[in-house]
């Protein structure tokens, strides 16, 4: 009798209990309080649970959902599915835009400063007769900035810089040969004769070498850059399929309709989600890496032998002792151009005097601290370092969003998380990263026959890239006529590993520190430097002088 009525007793407990879970899960009040904070309408929701035949994606059987609720968290898992994404994309575009805009604005300072540079210098040492010749100078910094805008499209360089020179023996020659008369046929004979007679010495083609490949290589890493947000921009405009919403949907919001509003979905399911609605985005990772792989090469490169600002920082000095060359070898140069193209017709012209020039007679020193800063008071080395960093970083981006979105709040681990049906241990196996692994992904249906247009051809543009970087690594330029076909053509001067850092190719040394004060000790290579830097601008001087505007 004892044993009944204890067995009785127990039942009703075991009543009361199950009938109160099944009230309180029955109760969607919670469902209401989550569903309102993301701005939808609280009476969508009923008070109690009903019964979930009508939902099209979450399970049907007890539901705090309607129909109407479950599309419109449908249309909220769009965006919840975007959020990440797009916060990690809008972070990669942010950090190369601004180190696009740094590079862009050190290389182009660095221009204007040498120009300033060099027309301060001249300036000082050789006053009005500088200035009245001095188009021939800004014509030739001019042209270099048109070829970093628009690149051999617009500027060939090799071209130019042979025009220059060309320009600048012509002028030079007049004035040391002021007692002859010389005709236009003349003159082109002598343009004809410059690469035979080299009248400045080696530095017209020391000079070519350099400032092709450093230029080629700085344009070409300021597109690499302005590629990289580019890209994640066009990216970030796939939209996500259908099927994908679906199952973000299910793995987001369908614990709300079980009444379990903070129950978040398990870590290896939410990877199957994400690698399956991020297919398309994953298969950009091998272009992506070799692209980021060329362009840290060349970022070496700019630190190296390419170095720009090591180029353009001495330039001046440099084309100073083209024209001392040509000083000291005025009568061989005039002896071989005679034989050349002829005797010319003498002129009884008077030679002007030093004093009427206007050539201030002895040379003024330049002191280095009247140089202009460069960008931000930064330098090569820096940047380099930094935009390095961050080119390293952006490796992998793309096949490892999935794990960089399914971490910390929005999964969890173990037995205590949501599986797609239940709150549960996830089973399934993990998909691989890209297209061609999403055959059995049990969440998403992904059609590995039709890959995403946009993101072809922007893997398309990574390979093109790719392509220059190459190219700008080994000192060559690659201009696109038909940027659809990609068929292009590519000019520079050439160059595999050995030649590259070959010192002859290269002023590889430091910028000069440019205190041009006469010097002495003959012990001192520096000295010696720095006495050659004041005989040659003396020497340009004199030149200068010498020289009136031509009149054909």
């Amino acid at each position: 009798m004892k044993t009944a009525v204890a067995f009785a007793v127990c039942a009703c407990v075991v009543i009361l209990v199950s009938a109160a879970v099944e009230q309180k899960s029955k109760n969607c009040n919670e469902v209401r309080t989550a569903y309102s904070s993301k701005g939808f309408n609280i009476n969508d929701v009923p008070n109690k649970g009903v019964h979930g035949a009508h939902l099209k994606v979450c399970p049907q059987g007890f539901s705090c959902c309607t129909l109407e609720m479950e599309e419109k968290l449908s249309q909220q898992s769009r965006s919840d599915l975007k959020a990440p994404v797009s916060q990690l994309s809008s972070n990669l575009q942010s950090t190369f835009t601004q180190r696009h805009q740094h590079f862009d604005q050190f290389f182009k300072e660095l221009l204007n400063n040498a120009e300033k540079s060099l027309h301060d210098m001249f300036v000082r040492t050789y006053g009005v007769m500088y200035v009245k010749n001095a188009e021939l100078f800004k014509h030739f910094f001019h042209e270099l900035r048109r070829y970093y805008a628009s690149g051999g499209a617009t500027v060939h360089l090799d071209t130019m810089l042979a025009e220059f020179w060309a320009e600048l023996l012509e002028r030079m020659f007049r004035l040391v040969n002021v007692q002859y008369e010389f005709t236009d046929t003349y003159m082109e004979c002598v343009s004809r004769h410059t690469e035979q007679l080299k009248p400045f010495g080696d530095v017209p083609r020391k000079l070519r070498l350099q400032l092709t490949r450093a230029f080629v290589a700085a344009r070409t890493f300021t597109l690499g850059l302005a590629l990289i947000p580019d890209v994640v921009s066009k990216v970030s405009t796939v939209s996500a399929s259908p099927s994908c919403v679906r199952a973000a949907m299910k793995m987001l919001y369908c614990p709300y309709c079980t009444g379990q509003v903070a129950l978040k979905p398990c870590k290896n399911y939410c990877l199957n989600v994400m690698r399956g609605c991020l297919a398309n985005q994953a298969d950009l990772d091998t272009e992506w890496n070799n692209f980021l792989d060329a362009m840290l090469s060349l970022a070496e490169r700019l630190e190296g032998p390419f170095n720009f600002e090591s180029v353009m920082d001495p330039i001046d000095v440099k084309i100073s002792d083209a024209i001392m060359n040509m000083q000291e070898n005025s009568m061989q140069v005039s002896q071989k151009v005679f034989q050349g193209c002829g005797q010319p017709k003498p002129t009884f012209r008077a030679r002007r005097s030093t004093k009427d020039s206007g050539f201030p007679g002895r040379f003024r020193p330049y002191s280095p601290d009247a140089r202009p800063t460069t960008a931000a008071g930064t330098n090569m080395d820096r940047l380099v370092t930094d935009v390095k960093k961050k080119l390293k970083h952006a490796k992998k981006f793309w096949s490892t969003l999935p794990e960089t979105v399914c971490v910390g709040e929005r999964v969890a681990q173990g037995d205590e998380c949501w599986n797609g049906t239940a709150k549960s241990r996830y089973e399934s196996v993990v998909m691989g990263n890209g297209l061609a692994n999403q055959v059995s992904n049990p969440h998403v249906e992904v059609d590995i026959t039709k890959p995403d247009v946009v993101i072809r051809r922007q893997i398309a543009v990574l390979k093109e890239m790719t392509s220059r970087l190459k190219a700008a690594h080994s000192g060559n330029d690659i201009t696109f006529d038909n940027e659809e076909d990609g068929s292009g053509e590519e000019s520079g001067s050439g160059c595999d590993l050995s030649s590259c850092n070959n010192d002859d190719m290269y002023f590889s040394t430091p910028p000069p520190v440019k205190i041009h004060v006469p010097y002495t000790d003959r012990g001192s290579s520096s000295g010696v430097r720095l006495a050659r830097s004041s005989l040659v601008l003396a020497l340009a001087g004199l030149a200068l002088a010498l020289l009136a505007p031509r009149t054909r």
